[in-house]
């Protein structure tokens, strides 16, 4: 938040919602977000097994990183509640799981690698850092 202290009535300026924000809307931007998870999630687990040459090089999984913040940071706009502002994590997570799991073939789209570990630490541990900080910083 910025304030303009040079002007006698001082504007508060944010990149915020309003309070009060229609139900509907920020009920669209919910389910949104939510649904933004899980596409993220498959573009990352359909290019997390990227090679240069003969190197994995699993740069899908750093960037999952600032997309799962940026979905935290779009429902902090919507709500100020921590539990709910975690809920695209949640989604995210709960795709992450069923990309693991083995499906009616037999194939699984995640492998038991280190690739995956960092997707999973990357996409969970980074927006958790983030709640936790912003958490703490409030008081």
């Amino acid at each position: 938040m910025v304030t303009d202290r040079d002007q006698p009535t001082a504007v508060l300026r944010s990149a915020r919602l309003p309070r009060v924000v229609d139900p509907l809307i920020a009920g669209l931007i919910v389910v949104l977000l939510l649904a933004d998870a899980l596409i993220t999630l498959a573009v990352e687990v359909l290019f997390l097994p990227l090679y240069i040459g003969s190197l994995a090089f699993p740069v899908v999984a750093l960037f999952a990183a600032p997309i799962n913040i940026a979905l935290v940071y779009g429902m902090e706009s919507v709500t100020d509640r921590i539990g709910f502002t975690f809920a695209p994590i949640v989604v995210w997570v709960f795709g992450f799981l069923v990309c693991a799991s083995r499906g009616p073939g037999g194939d699984i789209m995640l492998g038991s690698d280190g690739r995956t570990l960092l997707l999973f630490a990357c996409g969970v541990l980074a927006p958790a850092g983030y709640l936790y900080y912003r958490s703490n910083v409030s008081r």
